[in-house]
């Protein structure tokens, strides 16, 4: 029984890695985008790997969910990503509700793309 319960899981994984990855893109209108792409990487830098300077970082956990950011004087664009078992949808909501935390003085939306 074993044996069977082992093989059907190793099947219904090799299927869902055929699935591909969910990916979203989006974009805040702001003068502050740097500072919001630099705390949002230091915030998760010590439970995932993370890179970063001024203008561009991305932030990749283990289990496969990614942010990449850019930043330039009026805009901060986002690009969101999961692993192929991942809830897209999800995932777009904590990146923005951990921007909204960062909030520097102003309104703070994300504008996905459809």
């Amino acid at each position: 029984m074993t044996l069977f319960a082992n093989a059907i899981r190793k099947s219904a994984d090799d299927a869902l890695a055929l699935l591909p990855n969910q990916t979203a893109s989006g974009v805040a209108q702001t003068g502050s985008a740097s500072k919001y792409l630099q705390q949002l990487c230091k915030h998760w830098s010590h439970k995932a790997e993370a890179s970063f300077d001024a203008h561009q970082g991305s932030v990749s956990f283990a289990d496969g969910y990614r942010v990449s950011m850019t930043a330039d004087d009026i805009h901060l664009n986002i690009q969101a990503e999961t692993g192929h078992r991942g809830d897209i949808t999800k995932w777009k909501d904590v990146i923005e509700s951990h921007l909204i935390r960062f909030a520097f003085r102003e309104d703070f939306k994300i504008k996905w793309a459809d």
